[in-house]
């Protein structure tokens, strides 16, 4: 790994504004990641010390002590809590911009939370991203992805009678549902590290992150590793082209794109990484397979080891067969506006559960290398 990322420095990324404060913009190096090679240049007192002991455990797990030090992300106690709230608040005011395309509006809530009100281009994307919530909860990565919930618009409804005037200049239509997902300040870029970034960007084919080429880096490098391979596996699994994957299809134009800032993946100030973004997943992504499997596929492939409590639900799930049960069953349980959307179509179903099998059978064979 240190041998690769030599050859190609990532360029710093500018910082996305989105959830960040400006205090936060204007901090020197904000959101800044240290590469590989970085940290081979820094001296004695810059230099971050290698981790002690394996990071891996049994060929292709991560050790139990590195797991413990990745950051808790959005804990389901605190995401509870605040889904609760937002269900029930009132809408205070819209604001433009922050929150990605045009026709989504940044919410504060009547109990002073904020919130990014999404409004997809059609309804497979608003359910897409709450579908895809929901099966990060069955994964056990929930943590790793804000808290969301589905809303229906009502210019009418006491929710939205303060912004009503808003609303009535705003695309959205009368009745149609809207994603609820928490702001979070003080998010930053990050760059896709080895092997993803400038093995890929110098065209290579992109080799599996294994527990040999471990050895010897710092502890901050492998806790973000840890947090990559679920995002790897979980895109696989959604079919999500809009974020690692549409960079890499973009090497075709630009032979510099993976040294930049990945396409909704984002930094917490505690190191944490955040999943964003989500609307490309299971439906939207799962009619356009031919077209970006020939990148998810590869990039699954890059990943051999693993969380150990990942491992074992995709092994649970490929077991039972029961990908989409289990995913209908947390749905329907965890999100009281579910009906208006529906579920997976019988096809699609079908096709989570072939892409849980494949995942299944990859680990299987990382273990037997």
């Amino acid at each position: 790994l240190l041998r690769r990322e030599a050859a190609a420095e990532p360029e710093t990324p500018e910082p996305r504004d989105w959830g960040r404060s400006p205090a936060a913009r204007e901090e020197p190096g904000g959101g800044r990641q240290k590469t590989f090679r970085a940290l081979l240049a820094a001296g004695p007192e810059e230099r971050e010390e290698p981790a002690a002991g394996s990071p891996v455990e049994r060929g292709i797990f991560w050790s139990r002590e590195l797991e413990e030090q990745v950051p808790r992300g959005f804990a389901a106690e605190e995401a509870a809590a605040w889904l609760s709230a937002a269900r029930t608040a009132r809408v205070s005011s819209l604001e433009r911009g922050g929150c990605g395309r045009s026709s989504n509006r940044l919410a504060r809530l009547s109990d002073g939370s904020r919130a990014c009100v999404r409004y997809g281009i059609n309804p497979e994307q608003i359910q897409g991203e709450a579908l895809s919530y929901h099966l990060a909860g069955v994964l056990g990565m929930q943590e790793r992805l804000p808290p969301m919930a589905l809303a229906l618009v009502e210019a009418r409804g006491r929710r939205w009678e303060p912004v009503r005037e808003e609303l009535s200049g705003s695309p959205w239509a009368e009745g149609a549902v809207v994603s609820l997902t928490r702001w979070v300040d003080n998010l930053t870029a990050v760059v896709a590290p080895a092997p993803w970034g400038s093995e890929a960007s110098a065209g290579r084919r992109l080799q599996p992150l294994s527990a040999g080429e471990l050895g010897g880096l710092p502890r901050s490098q492998l806790v973000e590793l840890v947090q990559w391979s679920d995002l790897i596996l979980f895109d696989y699994l959604t079919a999500n082209f809009d974020r690692l994957v549409s960079n890499l299809f973009s090497l075709q134009w630009d032979p510099r794109v993976m040294r930049r800032a990945t396409s909704n993946l984002l930094r917490a100030p505690d190191g944490g990484l955040v999943f964003m973004d989500n609307e490309a997943g299971l439906v939207h992504g799962y009619r356009l397979l031919s077209m970006w499997d020939p990148y998810n596929e590869p990039l699954l492939r890059s990943v051999c080891v693993f969380r150990e409590g990942t491992a074992r639900r995709v092994a649970e799930l490929h077991r039972r067969r029961s990908a989409a049960a289990e995913l209908r069953r947390r749905y329907r349980a965890r999100e009281p506006l579910w009906a208006r959307l529906g579920f997976l179509s019988e096809r699609q179903a079908e096709l989570l559960q072939a892409r849980v099998d494949f995942v299944h059978r990859h680990i299987a064979h990382c273990r037997a290398q």
